[in-house]
């Protein structure tokens, strides 16, 4: 489905979500091939591609102006075969019966009929070269990219435009556009491979008729965050978009995986042990060669709404019946990756917790600008350990997560790409008109259940310092208390560990406080110490201070309004540093340290033509490209 805008969304998960938007608008043609093998039982578990994506505009006479990146093609493709005029009327007719297969499935009614079009892989991959050669979304993805390069998720030198491009290319299949209200089928894929794909796609328009996907998925908050009400309101929106997306996935391939294994008689529901075999398989990639080679991130982030999408969906279902778990979660959906990844969790309407993050811009807005803020979920949690540590380390420490945040601003003395073109220290990845990582400071606050997952966490992370930076040394490392916020450089209070290193782009200080570990990536030390007192003090010594329990799908505005007035610390405790001794928080004056500046409205997104929960982009972006391939090929095996 179609839901690229020109807003800028702020978070890396944004960016990677408008990557995912515009990858799931395009699905893959192999997966489709592969649905062909599927005449046995297929699996549960698949994850269509083609489903919403930025590509929903796409029509025959888009002409690409841009760079051909060369992409595998599909075996139709590469034979230069196109379905005949009888067969794209089949095709047309088909869409009326598959609708109504995707209706009896879900349980959504059809509300008005669903137009349809063919379209051919010129103006597919014309559409694409055009989109990702505009400024504004180039320069999007550029921002996003230099803070994952930043945290480690990306190799410096990894070079995403293309890749993202190519992988595009490479994925492409029918998808749903829901500006305009039409499915758009390929003209150079066979009709029985089309089938599956096209019962996927028009579940999202089912959904789109239930919740209007467009105003339902786009919750996530424009711009940056300027100021601490801002920031709150960034950290309780963001994983939303995440968890909207597996289920809009997870519902189409829910129906995908079905109308494969009707022949055979079996289901999703009534045979559920296919979908361990079916996940194991979804991670293969053997005929997808660029999706082989993606990162981690990249892979992770495009299998996440299909797989963990499918696996949350097939569980509400068996847990609490087909209505509970189409319109269900539609009307009430999860907020966060951990509900998707724990779906009993989201059955008890239990919601993750989300730090209190104090007003840090009276200390660093001197020195930076805004640049980024976000959650770190369960979901980047389990990528950042995979990648540091491993498949053993994401296994042990993902269950033992319990929130997480970051904050990224760049120095206001940075230079651009541009200013720095002779500069030999320059580094070659960093995008023309954009600082590089090293006028990038940020800082991650994790949270654990226990102190020895905290403990086991921060030396996996000083462990990987070495593959981000250059020139990596341990300075000094202090046990037995925790910088103050009036004794920023004096170790004092909890018990505590801080490590200091320096490298190539400035210091890095870890700090380990119980279940707490706070990281400050080039900082001036001095900083990155106030900065750490200050958000590990307001975090308190009891149980973990919230920025605010994320409103469920019921809440009225005036609900919402209560709960985010006092997480902005409007009457109640809930933001600023507390006081150790009384446990009762300092002044609100936002002149001093710790407590948000007063929200004298609510954040956009609380009014009263907008009372659904928020939802974010992160995963959209990424999550078609060879997903529904992999899927499709994987549900083929299980069936056999």
């Amino acid at each position: 489905m179609d839901k690229q805008s020109n807003k800028e969304k702020s978070g890396w998960r944004g960016w990677v979500l408008a990557a995912a938007l515009l990858l799931a608008a395009i699905g893959p043609t192999a997966l489709l091939q592969a649905t062909a093998l599927a005449q046995e039982p297929a699996s549960a578990t698949q994850k269509t591609a083609a489903q919403t994506g930025a590509l929903g505009k796409t029509q025959g006479s888009i002409q690409g102006s841009a760079p051909q990146i060369q992409a595998p093609e599909s075996d139709q493709a590469k034979t230069g075969n196109r379905i005949s005029p009888e067969q794209a009327r089949q095709l047309f007719s088909l869409v009326d019966e598959l609708l109504k297969f995707s209706s009896e499935e879900t349980g959504l009614p059809i509300k008005s009929q669903v137009k349809r079009q063919i379209t051919s892989r010129a103006a597919v991959e014309g559409y694409l070269d055009q989109k990702f050669n505009e400024d504004q979304s180039a320069r999007r993805l550029q921002r996003g990219e230099i803070v994952l390069k930043k945290f480690g998720l990306l190799d410096r030198d990894f070079d995403l435009k293309p890749f993202l491009l190519a992988l595009l290319k490479e994925q492409i299949a029918a998808y749903y556009d829901f500006k305009t209200k039409t499915v758009f089928m390929l003209d150079w894929v066979d009709i029985e491979e089309q089938k599956p794909v096209l019962a996927h796609e028009l579940t999202h328009a089912l959904q789109d008729q239930h919740s209007n996907l467009e105003k339902w998925g786009d919750q996530t908050p424009d711009g940056l965050s300027l100021n601490s009400s801002g920031d709150i309101s960034h950290l309780v929106r963001d994983e939303m978009d995440t968890a909207r997306q597996a289920v809009v996935e997870g519902q189409a391939t829910v129906v995908m995986m079905d109308y494969i294994l009707k022949p055979t008689g079996k289901s999703l529901v009534k045979n559920p042990e296919l979908m361990d075999f079916v996940k194991q398989r979804m991670a293969e990639s053997q005929d997808s060669p660029i999706l082989a080679r993606a990162p981690l991130l990249l892979s992770e982030s495009l299998l996440f709404p299909y797989r963990e999408g499918l696996s949350f969906e097939q569980e509400v279902w068996m847990d609490q019946g087909q209505a509970a778990a189409f319109t269900g979660t539609l009307d009430q959906p999860p907020t966060s990756s951990w509900e998707i990844l724990n779906p009993r969790e989201y059955e008890q309407r239990h919601t993750p917790a989300v730090p209190l993050l104090p007003n840090i811009h009276p200390l660093v807005d001197k020195l930076y600008k805004p640049y980024d803020i976000g959650q770190i979920g369960q979901l980047d949690l389990h990528v950042l350990t995979e990648l540091f540590g491993g498949d053993q380390a994401a296994s042990d420490l993902t269950p033992a997560w319990d929130g997480g945040l970051y904050w990224a601003g760049e120095r206001r003395d940075a230079k651009t790409s541009e200013s720095r073109s002779t500069d030999k220290a320059r580094s070659a990845e960093t995008p023309i008109g954009l600082a590089g990582t090293d006028s990038i400071a940020l800082f991650y606050l994790s949270a654990w259940k226990n102190a020895a997952s905290a403990q086991a966490f921060a030396r996996l992370y000083a462990e990987d310092l070495g593959r981000k930076y250059s020139r990596v040394q341990l300075i000094t490392q202090s046990t037995g208390g925790a910088a103050s916020a009036n004794q920023p450089n004096k170790l004092a209070g909890p018990a505590s560990l801080e490590q200091v290193y320096s490298t190539s782009e400035g210091p890095v200080v870890i700090t380990t406080r119980g279940k707490l570990v706070f990281v400050a990536e080039s900082f001036p030390l001095e900083l990155a110490r106030q900065l750490t007192a200050l958000v590990l003090d307001a975090q308190g010594t009891g149980a973990m201070r919230l920025a605010q329990s994320a409103p469920s799908a019921s809440l009225t505005v005036q609900t919402a309004a209560r709960t985010l007035n006092s997480a902005l610390g409007e009457g109640t405790p809930g933001v600023g540093a507390p006081n150790p001794d009384s446990g009762s928080w300092r002044s609100k004056n936002p002149d001093h340290l710790g407590p948000p500046e007063p929200a004298p409205r609510l954040p956009e997104g609380f009014d009263a033509e907008n009372r659904e929960t928020l939802t974010g982009n992160l995963i959209r972006f990424l999550s078609d490209c060879g997903v529904m391939k992999t899927a499709v090929e994987a549900a083929a095996q299980a069936g056999k």
